[in-house]
């Protein structure tokens, strides 16, 4: 069962979450729209939010290589008191958004996003667990989750209890703002792989742009030390992160601890270098990313153990 772990979706109208301006008008949200033919204008909210969504519905029916794919819900920014903060929360996606989708579409699984600081952080997860969540989704640079703070071992002991895995965002991000800089290591996720907590690094601790600290070592390391410390490949086929294969490929060990996502819709660039100008281009000719995407990494030569791995650490088979 082939499952991509990591899929997006963008919610614009109050209901359903937040998309700022800010993050709507910037270069990589305005590019990623005009590529995927949206074309948004002010006042034109829960159309653009619609088309978006009939877009991933359409996408992943036409994709026969995806049996499902975990699309993921995103929490608000919380202060370190628990209050939500709105100054701070420029991209969020509710859960009951993301469980209505599930609902709306057999192969889409429902990826919940909780942030620990929460007051009622442990009351959402169970939640979230009893509404059919297949994992729970954060990205700390985003919404200042620090991973080793003491405040999420009673979300960690919860996670634990029910066999829920955490796919952290590890190494850089570019698409929305940095809120704490100081969180992008894999190894901050210890004290939940001690806690029990199944772990998936999204990304495997890859750069997002020249010039910072790369954590694939990290990554690498971790994976190879703890039994249910994984990585997935979302975004690998971007040019800043796909230097990360030569570390896949050139480690059994941690080439068994990495698992299939997208992270759709971030556009998938072949790393021309690794398969050649011709494969590049071929490659550029598809329209469907999450399609291509698969194609990449088929091209390069994950196993077939890689394309059912998801399954089995989302337990779905």
């Amino acid at each position: 069962m082939n499952i991509d772990c990591h899929v997006h979706i963008c919610a614009l109208t109050a209901p359903h979450g937040v998309l700022t301006p800010r993050i709507h008008n910037s270069l990589p949200f305005r590019f990623m729209q005009s590529r995927l033919g949206i074309h948004h204008k002010a006042g034109d909210e829960a159309e653009t939010e619609a088309a978006i969504t009939k877009l991933l519905f359409d996408l992943l029916t036409a994709t026969a290589e995806l049996d499902a794919a975990a699309v993921l819900a995103f929490d608000a920014v919380y202060t370190p008191d628990g209050e939500f903060n709105t100054a701070d929360t420029h991209f969020y996606v509710k859960n009951d958004f993301v469980i209505d989708l599930a609902k709306r579409h057999p192969k889409i699984l429902f990826g919940a996003s909780v942030h620990p600081y929460r007051k009622d952080a442990v009351q959402e997860l169970e939640r979230c667990v009893a509404a059919g969540a297949v994992l729970l989704k954060w990205l700390p640079l985003t919404q200042n989750i620090n991973p080793a703070d003491p405040r999420c071992i009673p979300f960690y002991e919860c996670l634990a209890h029910h066999g829920l895995p955490l796919l952290s965002h590890t190494g850089g991000e570019k698409t929305l703002p940095n809120i704490n800089a100081e969180v992008a290591s894999p190894a901050l996720l210890d004290e939940a792989v001690k806690r029990g907590v199944t772990i998936i690094a999204a990304h495997c601790g890859t750069r997002s742009a020249l010039g910072e600290t790369d954590y694939v070592d990290v990554f690498a390391r971790m994976a190879r030390d703890h039994e249910h410390f994984y990585g997935d490949t979302s975004a690998l086929n971007l040019p800043t992160r796909s230097h990360a294969y030569q570390t896949l490929f050139e480690d059994n060990e941690v080439m068994k601890k990495v698992i299939h996502g997208s992270d759709w819709p971030i556009i998938p660039i072949p790393p021309a270098t690794r398969l050649g100008l011709n494969a590049t281009a071929e490659f550029l000719q598809e329209t469907n990313w999450l399609r291509r995407d698969i194609q990449i990494k088929q091209r390069l030569g994950f196993d077939e153990d890689y394309w059912n791995r998801a399954a089995k650490v989302l337990r779905r088979v």
